[in-house]
């Protein structure tokens, strides 16, 4: 089973959803905008992932800068706090997957997640591609 935590107005986490669709899963879709978040589900996700309040903080396109939330002396706890009054606060797309749980950003680190990947060459909405003709990640 794949999980993504998503915001369909987010054109990384809609190349993400894409991807997952793609390779031929058929994933679940958390929309946490509309469901939002416990304290326990953002803690148990952040130790998954390798992350902490801080480093999952949406910190553009969201209120972080209104609420004050940017000073590096605030604490994971008012963080916490906030994303879970603001879920748009807690950056995205969140994927989890039997590999493991990760944030996607860029789009194409989802591809880590994935036992199979989705037919190359691949590009994301944008244009960029993610996979040459042969299924491979280009080279940088």
């Amino acid at each position: 089973m794949v999980l993504i935590h998503h915001n369909p107005d987010c054109g990384t986490s809609r190349n993400v959803l894409r991807i997952i669709k793609d390779a031929g899963y058929t994933p679940v879709v958390i929309d946490y905008l509309n469901e939002g978040w416990s304290k326990a589900q953002l803690l148990a996700l952040f130790a998954a992932a390798d992350l902490t309040p801080r480093s999952a903080l949406r910190e553009t396109k969201s209120p972080a800068k209104e609420l004050g939330l940017l000073n590096k002396n605030v604490s994971d706890d008012i963080l916490l706090e906030a994303m879970l009054e603001h879920p748009i606060l807690v950056n995205r797309p969140i994927v989890c997957s039997p590999k493991g749980v990760k944030l996607c950003r860029p789009s194409e680190a989802v591809l880590d997640l994935l036992e199979q990947w989705p037919e190359g060459p691949y590009e994301k909405e944008e244009g960029e591609l993610i996979l040459d003709a042969k299924g491979n990640r280009p080279a940088n």
